[in-house]
C-alpha cells in the first residue's frame, strides 16, 4: 500500500497563477495594428475597384489584382511579423553580449603563458 499523498492547495497554487497571468503580454502592438489595417483598407479599395462594371478596363484587371496581392501577400503578413522595437533592441544587445564573450573567450586562448 502507498500511502496517501496530501495535495497542495491554497495560497501556493494562487501566487503562481496570478505571477503566470501577469508574465503574459500580447506579441503585438499598436504598428503592427496600423499595418494590418492599412492592409485592410488595401483590400477594400482592391475589391470596390474590381467591382466596376468595365470588364475590359484597366483598373478591374490589372490595378485591382495588384493592389488585393499587396493586400494579401505583403502588408498583413509584414504587419503580422513585424517585431516590436522593444524585441529588436533587446535582442541586438544580446548578440553583442554573445559576441564579446566569444571575442574575450577567444583572445585568452591565443595568450601564451611562459
Amino acid at each position: 500500500m502507498q500511502p496517501k499523498v496530501k495535495q497542495k492547495t491554497g495560497k501556493t497554487q494562487s501566487k503562481i497563477g496570478l505571477k503566470q497571468k501577469k508574465d503574459l503580454s500580447f506579441p503585438l502592438e499598436k504598428d503592427n495594428f496600423l499595418i494590418i489595417g492599412a492592409g485592410i483598407i488595401l483590400l477594400v479599395i482592391g475589391y470596390i475597384l474590381m467591382a466596376q462594371n468595365s470588364v475590359d478596363g484597366f483598373v478591374p484587371t490589372v490595378i485591382s489584382p495588384i493592389l488585393l496581392f499587396l493586400g494579401y501577400c505583403v502588408v498583413i503578413p509584414y504587419g503580422i511579423l513585424k517585431k516590436p522595437k522593444s524585441a529588436v533592441i533587446a535582442a541586438d544587445a544580446a548578440t553583442v553580449t554573445a559576441e564579446t564573450a566569444n571575442v574575450t573567450a577567444s583572445t585568452k586562448a591565443n595568450v601564451k603563458v611562459n
